[in-house]
């Protein structure tokens, strides 16, 4: 049985799209190779910006982590905002933190402007303390994010319990900037509404050769080739090689996510009563939030197809059965997992490839809200030929040491934990 059919996403999401494969020379203001959130926003931005664009899936629109994520739409990245300032200088980390702290805000905007069906709702999200070093981190967030003026909130134990559904955790974080959201049909909702501004978009169009000649960029298919002045990589963790073209470095981490079935009124009102989506402090992440039909979703680092994946599906059910005992023997009714790219400092990346040509990736797990923002940004700085108006100074190259070592690590890691968690 294919992801796509056992993937939520794919089984619930209402918005559709046609994109066929790219057939013919098509001329273009702006080249986009990644038919995801940045990609997509990035397409929508430029068509409404008057400019021609056409743009590139190597799969189906949303194949990739957009289509497999969590849909929490988060404010900010995952470090807390002096990390942030730390690594990227005062001046830059300042730009970004305030950019990125209004992502929601500019997700939610665009779900309402182009009518988007993928489930919004902007409940917030809790920040979970698994134990009490999780609790100090989230004080320390607090003071850090507060001292910015974002709407966060520190909830003590029965607050979170009330709000959470049990008792398991010290205390949440509160952001009401956050949201959820159904992430494919975001996606594709995306994608639709740069088609009606005017984007080209064309799936199963997997790239086989790049080249730079003359001022233009040709991005060359089985089926034609795209020419334009100006080129977005928007691959992210899902990259695939081709001549010219080498692959952004990032470290490849992946996340499950298993979902139950829809559950009765009496457990949908006592399981997350109000709607966010939450995630925990652990090294080990987990995640939990509900969907629009009432299933209960959980997710963790994991690799499903790999030969730990029993460890997780084990683990997955013995956590909801000690967080929800009402749970116990719930039918699970979809699994799927995502490849997240993650950088060493947890920085998302703007590499340059080229003359007016950029890769953007790295976004560490936080893809909707920085994804959104880096594609719609890019596509103005790239057809302005203005960097300044980027989210944050482009690289000229970046690398990542032992990559596939840490790769493995980190799910031998994950293994590990889900083998021998939650066991009575």
């Amino acid at each position: 049985m294919s992801d796509n059919q056992t993937n939520l996403w794919h089984a619930s999401c209402r918005e559709t799209v046609i994109a066929p494969p790219l057939d013919g020379v098509v001329t273009a203001d702006l080249a986009v190779i990644g038919g995801g959130f940045t990609g997509c926003s990035a397409a929508l931005r430029a068509a409404e910006q008057g400019a021609r664009v056409a743009l590139v899936e190597a799969e189906v629109i949303g194949h990739g982590g957009s289509g497999r994520n969590v849909g929490l739409v988060n404010a900010g990245l995952w470090l807390p905002p002096d990390a942030i300032r730390a690594t990227l200088g005062d001046a830059a980390g300042a730009q970004l933190i305030e950019l990125l702290g209004a992502a929601p805000q500019r997700v939610f905007d665009l779900i309402e402007r182009h009518g988007i069906e993928c489930e919004p709702r902007r409940a917030g999200t809790l920040h979970l303390a698994h134990n009490p070093a999780g609790l100090r981190d989230l004080q320390s967030r607090l003071a850090q994010m507060q001292a910015l003026g974002a709407p966060v909130t520190l909830l003590d134990r029965d607050e979170t319990a009330r709000r959470l559904g049990n008792a398991s955790h010290l205390g949440a974080l509160h952001d009401a900037r956050a949201g959820t959201v159904q992430p494919l049909a975001l996606c594709r909702g995306l994608a639709r509404a740069a088609q009606a501004a005017g984007a080209q978009l064309h799936a199963e169009s997997p790239v086989q050769a790049l080249r730079h000649e003359g001022g233009i960029w040709r991005v060359i298919t089985a089926g034609g080739e795209i020419r334009a002045p100006a080129l977005l990589l928007a691959t992210n963790a899902y990259h695939r090689r081709a001549d010219g073209l080498a692959a952004p470095q990032s470290v490849p981490v992946h996340y499950f996510q298993i979902a139950t079935a829809p559950l009765p009124d009496v457990q949908r009102a006592e399981i997350l009563p109000g709607g966010e989506g939450c995630w925990d402090t652990a090294l080990v992440m987990s995640s939990y939030r509900m969907d629009a039909a009432g299933r209960l979703i959980i997710g963790a680092m994991g690799q499903l197809d790999h030969p730990g994946g029993s460890a997780h599906r084990g683990w997955a059910r013995r956590r909801l059965t000690r967080l929800f005992p009402a749970l116990a023997g719930v039918t699970f009714e979809h699994e799927w997992h995502g490849r997240i790219a993650m950088t060493s400092d947890h920085i998302p990346k703007l590499l340059e490839l080229g003359p007016r040509a950029l890769a953007a990736f790295g976004y560490s797990g936080r893809g909707i809200g920085p994804g959104t923002t880096f594609g719609m940004l890019a596509a103005e700085a790239l057809l302005e030929n203005r960097p300044e108006a980027l989210p944050l100074p482009p690289v000229p190259a970046h690398g990542e040491s032992l990559a596939g070592l840490r790769a493995l690590g980190i799910e031998a890691g994950a293994t590990a934990f889900h083998l021998v968690s939650d066991r009575v």
